[in-house]
């Protein structure tokens, strides 16, 4: 076994380099090897920092393929990743070598003066980037005014201590790496809110084939986490195929009578929340995908595809009316 030093490849924000911390310290622990952080800025970084989006692009995306090119180019051994920002799609050269245990993947609120969504007057701002927060926040039929919001979690909570938004929604997962998990005033139960797949999970990526991607899987790899998370990409990558709507996944492996189960849930919505279609599966851990995939097959076949459709054809008839 080699002794030369792991290079992580990691975004610069905080969240990025406590989850690529967290990494490295679980390799250091279970391989006894030397592991270093290396700041890969890429164009997203700099834009956000600017204050300016992305024509054209997805910041995500921008983050990723900075992270892979590094990996594939040879300035880092290892990229870590928020698992739910990775495309569904393989990349050619990369492979996931490890999902590490999870964190609580649901959602939270953050809202002025302690309150939850259900205290929250009718017209409050919440703020979320997210189409599927978006989408389920009006499904909820609080009467809240739902607004959009950029920046990182320190940013948007700021929105809320300055008085601009009432509340914002992110990810518990996020909250509790930073340290701010008392900033939050609500957990969101998945029956009011599904969380993005993937949420909560960090993916591991090295380039394919090599000894240190079977040597890292072996240490710090997950299987219940993978899992899921594999059982919720697939409802996701299936979906994608026939379906624009926010969507949102939570699978969980349990203890059944004989043998462990996964339970997956799923949730397609119209972007204005009206519309939706829900559904829920089990099945064997080893087929996670099968399962996944197979639920997401159900769910567009129950109507998930027309959706927007759907939302267009209603709004039409009530302007026709």
């Amino acid at each position: 076994m080699t002794s030369a030093t792991i290079r992580i490849g990691t975004r610069a924000s905080l969240l990025a380099t406590t989850q690529s911390r967290h990494v490295a310290d679980l390799l250091r622990e279970r391989l006894g090897r030397e592991v270093e952080l290396v700041e890969i800025s890429t164009d997203g970084d700099r834009s956000q920092a600017a204050g300016t989006p992305l024509a054209g692009s997805s910041n995500t995306g921008v983050f990723v393929s900075a992270l892979r090119d590094a990996l594939l180019d040879g300035r880092v051994d290892v990229a870590v990743h928020s698992l739910k920002d990775l495309p569904t799609y393989p990349a050619e050269g990369i492979a996931l070598v490890a999902v590490p245990g999870r964190e609580d993947p649901r959602d939270v609120v953050v809202a002025r003066d302690g309150l939850t969504l259900g205290e929250l007057p009718v017209g409050s701002r919440v703020g979320t980037g997210s189409p599927r927060r978006a989408a389920q926040l009006h499904a909820l039929g609080l009467g809240l005014e739902v607004v959009g919001v950029r920046g990182n979690v320190d940013t948007r909570i700021a929105k809320v201590t300055s008085g601009e938004y009432d509340a914002v929604v992110l990810a518990r997962a996020g909250l509790a790496r930073i340290g701010r998990l008392d900033d939050a005033t609500e957990v969101l139960d998945p029956l009011q809110m599904l969380p993005a797949p993937g949420q909560g999970a960090l993916a591991v990526e090295c380039r394919a084939g090599s000894d240190l991607a079977t040597e890292i899987s072996a240490a710090i790899d997950d299987p219940r986490a993978r899992a899921a998370v594999a059982a919720e990409r697939a409802v996701l990558a299936t979906l994608e195929g026939g379906c624009s709507a926010p969507i949102g996944a939570l699978a969980e492996v349990v203890e059944g009578e004989d043998e462990e189960e996964l339970w997956v849930r799923a949730v397609a919505l119209s972007p204005d929340g009206a519309l939706a279609v829900r559904m829920s599966a089990t099945g064997a851990p080893a087929d996670a995908e099968g399962v996944g995939t197979r639920l997401a097959e159900e769910m567009l076949a129950d109507g998930a595809g027309r959706l927007a459709h759907d939302l267009i054809s209603s709004v039409d008839k009530r302007q026709n009316a």
